[in-house]
């Protein structure tokens, strides 16, 4: 062993004991009481937490969208990961139209290589749906890519995939055991909303505000039914990204009881949020895509990730500056859609989910790090504390107390949509495959450390 980590208490989806850990190289080799260390570094850990390193299967890193490009870049924003207990982050290969969903993952890995801080992997995107995406989208599974998404929106953009092409999807689905996941919102009933509401007086009467009232949440739930439907007929496995509705926590829970391959991810800001702050002078900073909702659907989110009708917890990191928000210039339709979040993550739900008793520390881990591993192919290397895992660790300081705000943050954005919350508990040391890369929300390790992952058909939870 060359590295200890004595007195903590390790936390699993388990359960809690208090147990020394020993790391040689990148794994976990030894779990027991008072560990010997001969010439080990040794960490120690005393009242403190031990816990899977949190894997954030929602980010997107350097993204161009609405005429911008997202602030975190590769090198950033994992660091930003590193510095928040995130040790394993999935970003996004968007099929471009009329071109190949293999070169699309191959040039985005190209964008990472070298440039990561923490390990990651790629959901691709199929957009252009036909036989030789179909083919790709199989070939990309044996290769070790076992996720896609896909859009029930964005056709004027041309990423829009239809009905037909979900369905096909979830039938490839059912014969590779790749897994679906899906932005649910309907394309055409919003389209239709958000023309009513683009109009000058319109615009210059609700502001941001006017962001939220062309989003009802039947624009989410009546998707998210739809997809279900592809998934019941098909046997295919469906994932939903970013669920921000009480209603689509409700839809899970019956598929689910009714034996369907239905999951769901909710984010923080859906949890400790509400659509009030589109009221707010600043309120075009929180766009994002499908948008904030009601204190109602906060709290039933809670209740789903406490009863297991949400599986996962992510953040859609998409970081736009104050500057690049500005773009909107009063009209809502142009606002770049997107938060920071990676770094936030973990104090968050541990401040004000197992703080506030909502869920317990053990949930926690669970929907931050070993569902998310599962499901997405990655256990047991990762979101374990197991002999062979990955040394992907978080030592977490339950004592610690500050007030969240942005200056201390490794992003590159210039405000968070946390500025303020009160938090108790913060990563203090992130280990990335054995090497110590977050200390006390710094960056203490090295660009590049990260590599791509080669995942595994993931397990039904």
């Amino acid at each position: 062993m060359n590295l200890i980590i004595k007195n903590g208490t390790l936390v699993t989806p388990e359960g809690r004991v208090k147990a020394d850990l020993g790391i040689k190289g990148e794994k976990i080799v030894a779990i027991g009481a008072n560990l010997k260390h001969g010439d080990a570094e040794v960490i120690d850990a005393k009242g403190m937490y031990v816990m899977p390193g949190a894997i954030d299967v929602h980010v997107h890193l350097q993204l161009p969208f609405c005429g911008t490009v997202s602030a975190d870049d590769f090198v950033n924003g994992t660091k930003a990961a590193a510095c928040g207990g995130v040790t394993t982050v999935i970003d996004f290969a968007i099929q471009k139209k009329g071109g190949s969903l293999i070169q699309a993952v191959q040039d985005r890995q190209a964008e990472a290589a070298g440039k990561v801080c923490v390990d990651y992997a790629l959901h691709a995107v199929p957009t252009d749906w036909n036989d030789r995406t179909a083919g790709e989208m199989v070939d990309l599974v044996e290769e070790g890519h076992t996720t896609f998404k896909m859009f029930m929106i964005y056709a004027k953009s041309g990423m829009m995939s239809d009905d037909g092409a979900l369905l096909a999807a979830l039938e490839l689905s059912a014969r590779t055991g790749a897994m679906i996941g899906v932005h649910a919102e309907s394309n055409s009933a919003l389209d239709l909303l958000i023309d009513r509401f683009h109009t000058p007086e319109l615009m210059k009467k609700f502001g941001a505000y006017a962001h939220t009232l062309s989003r009802p949440n039947f624009t989410e739930w009546e998707a998210v039914q739809r997809a279900i439907t592809w998934a019941d007929v098909t046997g295919g496995k469906l994932y939903i990204v970013h669920s921000s509705t009480g209603e689509t926590a409700d839809l899970i829970a019956e598929a689910r009881a009714d034996g369907i391959r239905a999951y769901a991810e909710t984010c923080p800001q859906y949890l400790l949020l509400d659509d009030s702050v589109f009221l707010r002078d600043d309120g075009h900073l929180y766009g994002t895509c499908p948008q904030i909702k009601s204190k109602e659907d906060s709290e039933r989110l809670w209740e789903g990730l406490d009863y297991g009708d949400i599986s996962t917890v992510a953040t859609d990191t998409c970081t736009f500056t104050t500057t690049q928000k500005a773009m909107w210039e009063g009209d809502f339709t142009k606002i770049p859609f997107g938060l920071p979040g990676v770094e936030t993550m973990l104090p968050l739900m541990y401040s004000y989910g197992v703080g506030k008793k909502r869920i317990t520390l053990e949930k926690m881990v669970q929907v931050c790090s070993t569902n998310p591993a599962k499901l997405m192919g990655m256990y047991p290397e990762k979101g374990s504390l197991a002999i062979n895992s990955d040394a992907d660790i978080v030592i977490f300081d339950p004592k610690v107390k500050k007030v969240l705000t942005y200056t201390d943050l490794q992003t590159n954005c210039d405000f968070s949509p946390f500025e303020g919350f009160k938090l108790t508990g913060y990563p203090h040391i992130t280990i990335a495959r054995g090497k110590v890369v977050g200390k006390e929300g710094k960056f203490v390790g090295t660009v590049g450390h990260g590599k791509w992952l080669k995942r595994h058909i993931g397990e039904d939870i």
